[in-house]
């Protein structure tokens, strides 16, 4: 198995990021991708678009970016009841959880990147999940994920390494490392080329990127560019 990286890329600002800190770090850098018939559907059409401009913008990356897979997992819109795959309000649950929560959406999309990583003889695995700025999703926290490599080891005889170079920063820190990463052509590309709003809006554009402006992932966001222009 190689050193190289497996990232998980969905097409959001998040992940954008990941894939930078992977190019910088790997000779040999592949992506992976789901379709879970989110109501967020464009971030699939988005992440096409998006590879091929950083490639163009960035030549000494481009030698070092591979394939890029897109896996089915519809099963997660078969068990559903949950606004980010239904046209539903969003609101807090009952559990605590804001109903945006799809539960063992993250654990499975990191245990099929591991069986698409295992094939492809790539030992790392990157992902953008995050515990200090995000939805209180559990399966985005750091015990949790390190449960899952473990599991993942143990189940595939491998030696996984699961990254999460977003774990512990904000939004405004998240804008500040693709700086680091890519400079200001890479913060633009970021802005404009990649998709996070649950609603799913394409359409509106703002200075921090695209979005309906209300849900939490736009709220996010918004308030990281604030602040990172702020400190920048």
């Amino acid at each position: 198995m190689s050193d190289g990286a497996l990232v998980l890329f969905s097409g959001g600002q998040d992940s954008a990021t990941c894939l930078a800190w992977a190019l910088a770090r790997f000779e040999r850098v592949e992506t992976v991708g789901f379709d879970y018939r989110q109501r967020h559907r464009v971030e699939l059409d988005v992440r096409e678009k998006f590879l091929p401009e950083l490639r163009a913008l960035f030549p000494h990356w481009d030698a070092r970016l591979g394939g890029d897979t897109r896996l089915d997992a519809g099963a997660l819109a078969a068990i559903g009841n949950t606004a980010m795959i239904e046209n539903v309000a969003i609101e807090m649950g009952e559990n605590g959880l804001p109903n945006t929560f799809v539960p063992g959406r993250n654990i499975l999309f990191l245990t099929l990147a591991a069986a698409v990583a295992y094939r492809r003889g790539l030992k790392h695995i990157v992902t953008g999940v995050c515990e200090t700025d995000y939805s209180g999703y559990p399966d985005c926290r750091d015990d949790t994920i390190k449960a899952v490599q473990v599991a993942l080891n143990l189940g595939m005889e491998s030696r996984f390494v699961v990254h999460t170079p977003l774990m512990w920063i904000d939004k405004a820190q998240t804008w500040g490392m693709a700086m680091d990463l890519g400079g200001r052509a890479l913060v633009d590309l970021i802005n404009r080329g990649t998709h996070s709003c649950y609603i799913g809006d394409h359409e509106t554009r703002h200075d921090w990127g695209y979005g309906c402006g209300a849900c939490p992932a736009c709220q996010l966001r918004a308030d990281g560019w604030r602040r990172w222009l702020e400190g920048a």
